[in-house]
């Protein structure tokens, strides 16, 4: 009997169970080439969470920080600015902003700068709140759709060795006569 060999970079090939003059074989070929597809869909699908792991990091890190900031900004106690009417306001980073913009968050951006004011910092906390649980609903999503693929790739490798099964007793009977 030959080895079945399964690489993660290339499909099975016609040498990796011998000649397939055998339905049974070539069935055990089809359901070894799909359980290879859907291993690679699967990695594909890890990749994307990992990603989307690293987003949600950031997205809390600056979650922290624009709190931080907004907290700074109603605690500040500038005489001249009470006077004249201003409210105390915080200096988003412009990492933070160009975060914004790049995946179109909400904040105020109405000023000439990049100040915001406690009831400013509530818009940008509540935008990076909505993005960090989108993130996280979605790397959920994902891990359901991982889970359907590692079920697959189970049942097409287990389909596989199924046949290769009963090819060997076949084979083995035709072999004694019987």
């Amino acid at each position: 009997m030959s080895q079945i060999s399964l690489n993660t970079t290339s499909s099975v090939t016609s040498a990796d169970l011998g000649p397939s003059s055998s339905l049974q074989l070539m069935f055990a070929k089809l359901q070894l080439e799909l359980s290879e597809t859907a291993k690679s869909q699967a990695l594909e699908r890890m990749d994307y969470i990992s990603k989307q792991q690293e987003e949600q990091k950031l997205v809390s890190s600056m979650l922290n920080e624009a709190r931080q900031l907004q907290a700074d900004a109603a605690n500040e106690s500038d005489a001249n600015k009470a006077a004249s009417g201003e409210k105390d306001s915080t200096m988003m980073p412009v990492e933070m902003e160009n975060y914004f913009k790049e995946h179109g968050l909400a904040y105020d951006d109405s000023g000439v700068s990049r100040r915001q004011n406690k009831e400013e910092w509530d818009l940008a906390i509540t935008s990076l709140e909505a993005r960090l649980e989108e993130l996280g609903t979605d790397t959920q999503q994902q891990m359901v759709y991982i889970q359907d693929y590692m079920g697959q790739y189970n049942s097409y490798l287990q389909g596989a060795n199924t046949q290769i099964s009963n090819s060997n007793q076949t084979l083995t009977s035709l072999a004694k006569g019987q």
